[in-house]
Parts: structure tokens; sequence; C-alpha cells
């Protein structure tokens, strides 16, 4: 219970309602669903309707032949029915009063039935402690064995709800026959254990409920002996697999890679939170270190790193995804999801003007220019320069979204206005008619420049140290649309007080009295990161110099889907300072090349872009920069 009211307090305060104590008497609507209604009056609306009622056997051919049927299909422990020659496996299947909806247990329960179906009559079923983990919109929740106490038994309770942690142990004597964890589930694996085995913890009772660190005298980061591990501890629960299975398999089929363990025992093939500890028994059983972080491939569909990949569109001169898949040997011809995206940005980035960018390789929301929301509309985010609009903007917006029946219309966190429930039919000419006002397209949806925030700066605050709103808007209309391997957001502060959050942003600007403090690789995100700093530079026009040539590096080395956090922490803060402190002709290059693959961006949804006075016969492309 106190497991659950955390759990519902967290996914309220992630907007997500809850009608506990509630009978469902109808669901309404004729043509479609428009919500439904309890017994006692109360009434959600809803477009979508999940009936989720667990599991009900379905015992009516069973009665029909005659067979004891209880909650289930009775069997014994050789899944036998009451007619000898009937067998039943499953969640039809009541075991010694128990039916159960587990795939681990329902693997052991076919394994007996197979077993006696060639003819034997040995093994037999027994009901083994089970475990479920599960994962609730990034919250974790694992549970095992006997979840309440009953009588001669007792609980040991943890609640830590200031960091949103709960732990319970259900114990009989000196043994650990359940538990409940929420948040933290690291020791869950070892908890299990222990009550599969019967372990006698009488020693340790007083201290079971910390965990395994602070009954083992170890530090929580210290890894499990796997070569000591039994081959009949469990590593995969969702699908019941243990060491030994996977020992065998491997040494049977000459398994050498994850992959390969994972396709033959199915271990970490469901939810896959067991996969470090399935990597960890193959590098045993093969007699190697346990592989650290591997530099990853494109996709399944090619050995090739995505290094190897962007040397090669360069040295090769390879201008088309196709030529790039049959050049570098690829197993499937036309690609997948997962490496026609990446391709597409390669390729692009390497020959801007020269590689026409593929509109189905790009995500859903990049297709149609705007972000997909739970309902199936829409949302439209036009641009607002350094987060500064005009009345004329503002009232195109008002108009806008009068006309299409826009259901709202919010300041987001990046200082624009998102206009939120736009019908998919509706996003050309909703978008043409933010371009007639001089709105373009804020990216929201793109693997591109996001925003510039902006404080008010030196213009209106007495703290202000530089003119940080126009700074802003140049560096926003300078970096504007050209794609990134990620999302990309910048920002400028007035003065160290850092009003427009520029130290957790991909490049910050923080303005002092002698002038600009250059801030990369932060993140605001899931994982929050502060930013490294740079440099200190004196001028504007450096500032933007050092913008574009930032976002040229990133945009030219790192991998596709990398956010600059990541890609940063990989390759050094010092090697991003050599190349573009410690090398000035470098660094102008870069911001040269940038400004050239800027020319051919288009800045409107369906629209051809101005070309914002740049010249591109100034510039080289990244293929002729040596």
């Amino acid at each position: 219970m106190s497991a659950g009211k955390l759990l519902q307090h967290d996914l309220t305060e992630r907007g997500i309602s809850f009608f506990t104590n509630g009978q469902t008497e109808m669901v309404t609507g004729t043509d479609r669903v428009t919500g439904g209604k309890l017994a006692d009056g109360r009434e959600a609306t809803a477009d979508l309707v999940v009936v989720a009622i667990g599991i009900r056997p379905d015992t009516d051919l069973a009665r029909t032949a005659g067979l004891d049927v209880n909650r289930g299909i009775v069997v014994g422990d050789n899944m036998g029915t009451t007619d000898p020659d009937i067998f039943a496996v499953g969640e039809c299947a009541e075991h010694r009063g128990q039916c159960v909806g587990l795939v681990a247990p329902i693997w052991d329960m076919a394994r007996v039935c197979a077993h006696h179906l060639a003819g034997g009559d040995a093994m037999l079923y027994a009901a083994q402690a089970t475990a479920t983990r599960l994962k609730i919109t990034g919250i974790d929740v694992y549970s095992a064995g006997q979840l309440a106490a009953g009588e001669d038994e007792d609980e040991i309770v943890l609640r830590d709800r200031r960091r949103g942690a709960y732990r319970k142990l259900v114990m009989r004597g000196g043994q650990v026959i359940g538990t409940v964890l929420y948040g933290n589930v690291t020791d869950g694996d070892w908890y299990f254990d222990t009550i599969k085995r019967g372990t006698d913890v009488s020693d340790i009772a007083d201290r079971m409920i910390l965990g395994r660190a602070a009954t083992q005298a170890v530090d929580v980061a210290t890894p499990l002996d796997i070569a000591a591990m039994p081959d009949d501890t469990q590593i995969c629960g969702c699908n019941g697999v243990c060491k030994g299975a996977i020992v065998d398999t491997i040494k049977a089929r000459g398994l050498t890679t994850y992959d390969e363990v994972k396709a033959h025992t199915k271990a970490s093939a469901s939810c896959g939170t067991c996969a470090p500890l399935v990597r960890e028994v193959l590098a045993a059983t093969l007699g190697i270190e346990v592989a650290g972080p591997t530099v990853p491939t494109v996709c399944k569909c090619t050995a090739c790193t995505h290094e190897e990949v962007r040397a090669a569109i360069v040295s090769q001169s390879l201008k088309t995804q196709d030529a790039v898949r049959q050049a570098m040997g690829w197993t499937t011809s036309g690609g997948c999801a997962s490496c026609r995206p990446a391709l597409n940005y390669y390729v692009l980035c390497a020959w801007p003007g020269e590689y026409q960018d593929e509109s189905r390789s790009r995500f859903i929301n990049e297709r149609v220019h705007a972000n997909i929301q739970k309902d199936g509309t829409y949302s439209v985010i036009p641009r607002m320069w350094g987060g500064t609009t005009t009345a004329v903007e503002l009232a195109a917006i008002a108009n806008v979204a009068t006309k299409y029946d826009i259901a709202e219309v919010k300041v987001t966190g990046g200082q624009r206005l998102a206009l939120y429930g736009v019908k998919k039919q509706d996003l050309p000419a909703v978008w043409g008619e933010l371009n007639d006002a001089g709105l373009v397209s804020g990216h929201a949806y793109g693997k591109a420049l996001r925003t510039v925030k902006t404080c008010v700066g030196l213009e209106w605050c007495r703290f202000g140290t530089q003119d940080s709103t126009t700074l802003g808007k140049r560096r926003e209309r300078m970096t504007w649309g050209n794609w990134t391997p990620h999302e990309f957001k910048m920002a400028v502060s007035g003065c160290p007080r850092n009003c427009a959050e520029a130290t957790i942003k991909d490049f910050g600007v923080v303005c002092v009295d002698s002038g600009y403090e250059l801030l990369v690789a932060g993140n605001g995100g899931i994982v929050l990161g502060g930013t490294d700093r740079l440099c200190t530079v004196a001028t504007e026009d450096e500032v933007l110099e050092y913008a574009a040539a930032y976002m040229q590096l990133y945009r030219e080395e790192a991998r596709y889907l990398d956010r600059t956090a990541p890609w940063v922490e990989r390759v050094g803060i010092e090697y991003v300072r050599s190349r573009l402190i410690d090398d000035a002709h470098g660094r102008r290059a870069l911001h040269q090349r940038f400004l050239f693959a800027q020319s051919f961006f288009q800045d409107a949804p369906w629209a051809e872009r101005a070309k914002q006075g740049v010249d591109a016969s100034e510039f080289q492309p990244l293929a002729a920069r040596n």
C-alpha cells in the first residue's frame, strides 16, 4: 500500500490523474470514445480507453470435457489434469490452488509437461518464488516472493519520502520470504536469490533492509563474482533463465556475442534490465575481461562505426545513402529505421548543396514540421528571435489559433509561444499563414537549433553588463535551422546572475564587465549537467565565430543522436579547446563551413529560403576543406 501511494504521488506529479475506489459503469461515445463513467457518478473524458482486468483463465472447454475446474484447470505436479490423457500449462492451469501469469513459471510448467509427454516420469513441477521488475514512466519497481506478512511473519519497512524510495522485507523466522522495492531496486536480485535459497539471515537480519552493501561489508558498486555464482542463480527473471542454462548454451553453440546469447537463450530479450549481467556471464564463460564501453556501430545493418562511415563519406566522395550502403557493405540494401536518419544527416553534413535531403529518412515530426502529441494532434512552435516578438507576430498567432480552432496557446520554457492541438491536415495552412507574417519554424521538432534564451541584459536590467538580448538575436539568426546530430540549445545571460540559465546549455554565454564568458556542453534534460568553460572573448563578433565553429565541429564529428554533453565527455574538453582556441585558422575554417551549410537551409516549412545575405561562393564544403 505504501509503495502504491508513492507511485501514485510520483505519477500524479507527471500529469497522470487517478480515479480510485470506483466501478466502471460505461464507456461513453458513439462514433468514437469520449470518456468513461463510474458507478458513483464520476466521469473522465478520454480519446482512448484501455481495459486491463488481469488474468481470467478460460475454462469452458475443460468444463465441457469433464475436467476438475476451480479458479483454473486443476493440474498435478506433472501438469496432468484429472483425465490422464490431458495436460494443461500456462495461465489456465491451477497448481496447488494457484494460477500464474508470469513467463518464468510457465516455462517450467512447459518443461515438466514435455518431459511427461515424452514418456518420462521423474520431473515434477514445484512453484518457485517469482520476481517482477517494472519501469513505469522512468520509476523502478521490484517485487519478489510473498508480498505481505501473515501470522507469525514480520514486515520490515524503510521509507524515504524525500528521495522517493521505499523497501519492504517479509520475514519468517530467520528467512526473507518476500520483498517490495520502489525507486532504488539495485538490491532486488540479491534479495530474490536469498528468498529462493531459503538463506538463514538471522545474524544479519537487523541490517537486511539496508541492502547488500550493509550486510556484506562491500562497496555497493562491487560487482558480483560470476564464477562463484551457482548455476541455478536466475539471471533473467522475465524468461526464467538461470546462469547454468546460459553457460551451457554458450559452450554448446560456440556463442561469442551478447546478441547471440540473447537470441538463443532469451535472457534479457524482454525488459532488458538484466543485460549487463548477461554480458558478465558471457565474458566469464569465454574467459575474457568484461567488455567496457564499446564503440557503437551505426546499426545492425553494418559493422562500421559512426566515425568510419563519416570518414568514408568524405574520403570516397559518397554522396547518396545508396552509395554509402554499397561501399560500406550494408547487409540490407535499403537500410533500417536506425541508419537511414543517421546516413541522411551524415551525407547532408558532408555535402551541403549537393545532397538532396530525403524526407522519408526523417522522423515523423521532422517530416511534418511539428511535434506529434499524445492525442494525435500536433504542436506548432514558430521562432521568436531571442525570446522577443512584435504586435504583428502576436496578431498572426492569435488569428491562426482562432481560425483553425487550436486548443491551447502556451508560453514555452524556451521563450516562445506554442500552438497545441493542430490537426495534421491543417499544418501546411497554419505554417503558410505564420510564414506570411514573417514567422519561421522554431524547429521544436528538429535535430537543429531549438532556442537562444536571453535575459533583458544591459538595456533594462540594473545588473546587466552587456546587451544580451541583441547578442542572442544575432546568434540565433546566424545558427538557426542548420541540422545537427541532436537538438541544440543556447543562451545569453547579461551578468553572472545567469537568469537565462546559460550554464546548462549546449553553448552558453555569460556577459561580464570585460566581455563574454563562453561555456559549452551543458545539459538541462533528464541527466543534468553543467557546462565546461571554453574561454572568454572581448567582442560580439568573436562570440559569433566561436559559436558557429563549435557548432560545426559538433556537426562534423559527433555521432547522430549524440547531445553535446556526451560528445564532449567522450572527446574531452581539452580536445575542443585545442580545435577552437589553439588553432585559430582551424576555428575560422569551421566558422566558414558552418555559414556555407547555412546558405542551403530552407527557412520555413514548404517554402524556399532567402539566403540571409550569405554568399555561398566564399566558402568551401567540408569535403573540400583540405
